[in-house]
């Protein structure tokens, strides 16, 4: 089954407010390929649960989390596991910079320094494009991370994370 279905679309307020989170960009990441739980998160990004559960109810209400069935943990309390719908890939004008501060970058930021920088696979290139041509990279670049994006998940794969970043020069 894949990953992403239905089309691009302009985001909603809500929705842009939901993605200009860099937590709520690492807690999609993290239920992407598997349900967690709200605890399970919270153990995870290292943070209160409290906290981490404002986050999953905001990404509840505006679609880009879906609960699971309920089950029982350990001790037999009712756990609620949360999956990822994909439905993130699919906003436009969605998570930009926030204050100054980009939280794509800053989620991507702190996933590499949660594996190790040493794990980073990075490349970095300089180009002259007329606006033409900037477009024309953006449209194939995306094109790609799209084609990938539908792809169902292999269950034997190994979890990677891609982030995508242009700017002028100064």
């Amino acid at each position: 089954m894949p990953r992403v279905v239905g089309e691009r679309r302009p985001a909603t307020d809500a929705e842009a407010r939901a993605l200009a989170s860099a937590v709520r960009l690492r807690i999609l990441r993290l239920c992407l390929d598997e349900p967690l739980t709200n605890k399970e998160l919270a153990a995870r990004l290292g943070r209160n649960p409290a906290t981490v559960l404002h986050h999953v109810r905001t990404l509840v209400e505006t679609g880009f989390l879906v609960a699971e069935e309920a089950r029982r943990g350990a001790r037999g309390a009712r756990e609620v596991p949360y999956r990822a719908t994909g439905k993130s890939w699919l906003m436009d004008g969605a998570g930009g910079p926030a204050a100054g501060r980009d939280p794509s970058l800053a989620a991507f930021l702190e996933e590499v320094a949660a594996v190790g920088e040493h794990r980073l696979e990075s490349n970095r290139l300089g180009l002259r494009l007329s606006a033409a041509e900037k477009a024309e990279l953006g449209r194939r670049l995306h094109e790609v991370l799209d084609e990938f994006a539908r792809r169902p998940a292999d269950p034997d794969g190994e979890k990677w994370s891609v982030y995508l970043g242009m700017h002028p020069e100064v």
